[in-house]
C-alpha cells in the first residue's frame, strides 16, 4: 500500500522550491503518493509571487489561499486547509518555522493518526516572545521529528529539550542541476543585454538580498582596493538599492545592477559571472543559515569566495575560498589572485559542479527526506 505524504510551505509558491515535492514524488515511485500544498499568491522578500507552474509536475498540487501574507510570522492558510489535512495522510511535512502562526495552525489541524515532520532554518538559539514561544512549544510537542537545513541548525536546536527529544536530521536545500549548469553562451547573451561586451575584464558577481548583513559594504571596499581590472554584477534587490546605485556611478561602465529576477532566470545571471562573492556578516540576530546562492553557483560551474558566517563553511567544504567576515584587505587580495589565475577558477568550477551533483541535487535531497520519513513512520 502506498504511503501518503502531504508536503506544504509558503515557499512552494516558487517553482524551484517546489522541486522538492516534485522529486519526492519521483523518488517515491510506487511507494508514495505525494501532494504539495502551496499558496496561490504570496508576498516574497524581493517581489510578489503568483503560484508558479512546473512543467510535468510529478505530484498533485493543492493551491491554498493565505491570510496576512505580508507578515511571514503571522500569516495563516485559508479555509481549504482543514479539508486538505483531513484526507488521510500518513505523514504531513510542514516547511514553516515552528515558531510562526502558520506552523501552529498546521500542527493543530493535522489529525492524530498522521506523523508531523517540521523543517526549520533557525541557527541561532533564540527565545521568542509571546505568542511565538507558545506556537513553537505546541508545534514541537506535536511533531514526530524535524529536519534542519544546515549543520549549524541541528547543532543549535538539538541542545534544546523540545528538539533533542525528537528524531532529527540535517538535510540541506537543493538545486536543480539541469536548470543551473554551465552555459557560456547564455552568460555572453546576458552580458550583451547589460551593455557589456562578452569578452573583457572578469565579472565578479553577487546574488541575493541587498541588505547590510549580506556584506555588500565589505565587497565594495574590497573592490575599491583591487588593482586588477574587474566588472561587477549585482543581482537581487532590497533596501540598499539606492546606496548601491549611487556607488556604481563612481565606476562608469563597470557595475551593473539587476533587480526583479524570477528564480528560473537566476541561472542566466550566474552564467554571466566569472566568480560569485558571498561576504555575509554575522550579527547578534543573524548568521547565514544556508546560502542557496552558493550551491546555485556551484551547479553553474562558478568559483565561490565566501565569508565564514554561519553555515557557509559547511556548504562550501573544500570547493570554495573561505575568507574572514570583516577583512576587506583579505577579500581584495583573494579576488586579485583568483582573477589572475584562470586555471584556479577552472579547478574550483569543476569541483563545485561535482559537489552540487553529489550533495545538493534535488533527487539526492529528496531521497534523504524519504529515508527520514520512513524512519519516522516505522518508529510509530
Amino acid at each position: 500500500m502506498k504511503r501518503r505524504l502531504l508536503t506544504l510551505g509558503h515557499s512552494y509558491v516558487v517553482a524551484q522550491n517546489r522541486r522538492l515535492a516534485h522529486e519526492l514524488a519521483r523518488a517515491g515511485g510506487d511507494g508514495w503518493e505525494v501532494v504539495a500544498a502551496a499558496p496561490r499568491f504570496f508576498h516574497g522578500d524581493l517581489r510578489p509571487i503568483a503560484l508558479e507552474p512546473i512543467a510535468g509536475e510529478a505530484c498533485e498540487l493543492a493551491p491554498l489561499s493565505v491570510r496576512a501574507g505580508r507578515r511571514p510570522h503571522w500569516f495563516t492558510y485559508g479555509p481549504e486547509l482543514p479539508a486538505l489535512l483531513a484526507r488521510g495522510w500518513d505523514l504531513v511535512h510542514c516547511w514553516e518555522e515552528p515558531y510562526v502562526r502558520a506552523a501552529a495552525q498546521v500542527a493543530r489541524l493535522t489529525p492524530a493518526e498522521a506523523a508531523l515532520a517540521i523543517c526549520t532554518c533557525q541557527n541561532l538559539d533564540k527565545t521568542y516572545p509571546p505568542p511565538f514561544r507558545g506556537y513553537e512549544r505546541r508545534v514541537m510537542r506535536r511533531a514526530a521529528g524535524w529536519t534542519g537545513i544546515g549543520e549549524t541548525v541541528v547543532e543549535v536546536l538539538s541542545r534544546r529539550p523540545l528538539y533533542a527529544a525528537r528524531p532529527h536530521r540535517h538535510i540541506p536545500l537543493g538545486v536543480d542541476c539541469e536548470l543551473f549548469q554551465p552555459r557560456p553562451e547564455s552568460g555572453a547573451a546576458v552580458r550583451r543585454e547589460l551593455g557589456w561586451e562578452p569578452e573583457g575584464p572578469p565579472v565578479i558577481g553577487f546574488l541575493g538580498r541587498f541588505v547590510p548583513e549580506k556584506g555588500l559594504s565589505l565587497l565594495q571596499r574590497a573592490l575599491e582596493r583591487l588593482d586588477a581590472p574587474w566588472r561587477l554584477l549585482l543581482a537581487g534587490g532590497g533596501p540598499m538599492l539606492a546606496e548601491l546605485q549611487a556607488w556604481a556611478e563612481k565606476f562608469p561602465g563597470r557595475v551593473r545592477i539587476a533587480t526583479g529576477i524570477a528564480h528560473d532566470r537566476v541561472p542566466r545571471y550566474l552564467q554571466a559571472m566569472d566568480a560569485l562573492c558571498a561576504p555575509s556578516q554575522t550579527t547578534s540576530r543573524w548568521r547565514e543559515q544556508f546560502g542557496r546562492m552558493l550551491v546555485e553557483a556551484f551547479a553553474c560551474g562558478l568559483p565561490v569566495l565566501a565569508s565564514r558566517s554561519g553555515e557557509i563553511p559547511y556548504v562550501i567544504g573544500e570547493t570554495g575560498i573561505l575568507l574572514p567576515e570583516n577583512d576587506a584587505g583579505a577579500w581584495s587580495a583573494a579576488l586579485g589572485r583568483l582573477l589572475a589565475d584562470p586555471a584556479q577558477r577552472q579547478a574550483l568550477a569543476r569541483s563545485g559542479r561535482k559537489r552540487a551533483l553529489a550533495e545538493y541535487a534535488w533527487p539526492v535531497v529528496a531521497r534523504r527526506y524519504l529515508e527520514f520519513f520512513e524512519e519516522l513512520l516505522e518508529s510509530r
